[in-house]
């Protein structure tokens, strides 16, 4: 069964850091695009940093500078580096990958660790 394994998420203080890790598992023949959203109460989901297979990376204006997407495709795995953080940054983020078997590739979606920037 193919699923993503999302890590990470939890309580931190305004300013503070966390790596949201996410590991895809199953029998997967290629990974394409990997990403993290987020979707606060009463607003829509937002697209907070993708990467391609191609390491090219894209961020939401709302990110930039303060988070950091990379993948390691020998672990299957992409990880949200989360700096400077901000009461706005609190919600649940969501891990996104372009899965393919032998035949056919879709998007997965992980569970979903939930963030919280407090004091």
């Amino acid at each position: 069964q193919v699923q993503l394994v999302e890590s990470g998420g939890g309580l931190v203080q305004p300013g503070g850091s966390l790596r949201l890790s996410c590991a895809a598992s199953g029998t997967i023949f290629s990974i394409g695009r990997m990403g993290w959203y987020r979707r606060a109460p009463g607003k829509e989901r937002e697209s907070v940093a993708i990467i391609l297979d191609t390491n090219a990376t894209n961020y939401a204006n709302s990110v930039m500078g303060r988070f950091t997407l990379s993948r390691d495709n020998t672990k299957k795995t992409v990880y949200l580096q989360v700096n400077s953080l901000k009461p706005d940054d609190t919600t649940v983020y969501y891990c996104n990958a372009f899965l393919s078997g032998r035949f056919m590739g879709r998007d997965y979606w992980g569970q979903g660790p939930q963030v919280t920037v407090s004091s």
